[in-house]
């Protein structure tokens, strides 16, 4: 070339090229070390550098696809006076990601309670519960910090009302959910569409799902998300209380000489009540119940008059409606004079959070139904309720 001067050669780069300040790049060396992250756009002149869009797993790297190279930008004589400075240079932009960035997350193979294989991160730090119950089980965990998302009705305790929210557990919000970068969504089999669970997996984004469909899986549930999560010891230590409080429970009602005819009901137009295979069936039985509405419905339905046949000693109410509709529902029951519950004014509002959600706050469901049932077996009704 004449003069004996290069023209720099220009770089050449695809449509697919990020923006400068926020271009997701992979630099490598002769050695073939490779660094990644999100960086500032750099060259590197020994060797060329080497551009390539990445495909992640939370953190992990899986997937690099070249679509940028760069030639050196320097004349032959100024890139040869550089080379003796670069590697120390490299060394000590390699020293200072190490110290700064965090390390990618391994990925694992995992099997879920309804048998799904999913890969997700070793350790992961950012999740998203989709489901009331599941932020209650994380937070007991005391993994409040790596929650990044919940659904709107997540509501205890009170320190998840500051979480962004994904829609209700019945109706996810995808787009949301995906903005938050999860890293693992944590699904309930009963009430998260597939649909959604389908969308997020296509996106690269894990979906562990869960099925607490009593107490004992209440307790399982707990044990395989500590494991999962890393908090084993923790996980058992919530177990262990609870399974220490059933069965204080247990002794308490076992001496009872009756079980009382309980009506549950947790829907009021319509009555609804609950069937066998639900955990509030499980409850009333271990509380030393009787359920007057066990059979194969899950949530069977009833009219004001099948109840009054069934004669009931006890009725709990548990409505999102609370104190305003449950005054006027038991005005309604209480003109019922020969019913066995308004006679002995055993007419009960309880919150509807510590019976409905399959989380450890099921014992303290289990200990205020045996205190309401069994008042004889206990010192006093438990604060939970209101006569």
């Amino acid at each position: 070339m004449p003069g004996g001067k290069r023209r720099p050669v220009e770089r050449t780069t695809s449509q697919e090229t990020c923006q400068d300040d926020t271009i997701e790049s992979a630099f490598a060396v002769k050695a073939d070390s490779v660094i990644w992250q999100n960086l500032p756009r750099l060259d590197i002149f020994r060797g060329g550098a080497f551009y390539c869009r990445r495909k992640t797993m939370g953190n992990q790297l899986v997937a690099m696809q070249p679509f940028e190279t760069a030639t050196p930008r320097y004349p032959e004589s100024d890139f040869r006076k550089k080379r003796l400075g670069q590697p120390l240079n490299l060394f000590l932009f390699i020293l200072c990601l190490l110290i700064i960035l965090p390390a990618p997350s391994a990925a694992k193979m995992v099997t879920d309670q309804l048998g799904r294989r999913v890969r997700m991160p070793d350790h992961p730090q950012r999740i998203v519960s989709m489901a009331p119950s599941i932020t209650e089980i994380v937070f007991a965990l005391d993994l409040s910090n790596r929650l990044v998302g919940a659904t709107q009705f997540s509501d205890y305790p009170p320190a998840v009302k500051a979480l962004p929210k994904v829609g209700s557990y019945v109706h996810l919000d995808v787009e949301k959910i995906v903005a938050l970068h999860p890293d693992l969504c944590i699904a309930v089999k009963d009430g998260n569409p597939i649909s959604v669970v389908s969308k997020l997996e296509s996106v690269g984004i894990p979906v562990y799902a869960v099925d607490p469909i009593n107490l004992d899986a209440v307790m399982d549930t707990l044990l395989e998300l500590g494991r999962l999560l890393d908090v084993n010891d923790r996980a058992k230590a919530i177990v262990a209380e609870m399974a220490d409080r059933i069965q204080r429970v247990q002794q308490r009602v076992s001496g009872a000489s009756n079980r009382p005819a309980v009506f549950f009901q947790i829907g009021i137009s319509p009555i609804v009540s609950v069937g066998t295979k639900t955990f509030i069936h499980e409850l009333i039985v271990m509380a030393g119940g009787t359920n007057l509405a066990h059979g194969k419905t899950p949530y069977p339905r009833f009219s004001k008059e099948q109840v009054i046949v069934l004669r009931p000693e006890v009725i709990i109410i548990t409505s999102m409606a609370r104190m305003a509709v449950f005054e006027q529902v038991k005005a309604d029951w209480q003109q019922w004079r020969e019913l066995p519950a308004v006679k002995n004014d055993r007419i009960y509002l309880v919150d509807s959070n510590v019976l409905d959600r399959p989380t450890p706050r099921l014992v303290d469901g289990l200990e205020l139904l045996a205190q309401l049932i069994h008042p004889d077996r206990f010192n006093a009704v438990g604060t939970g309720a209101q006569p």
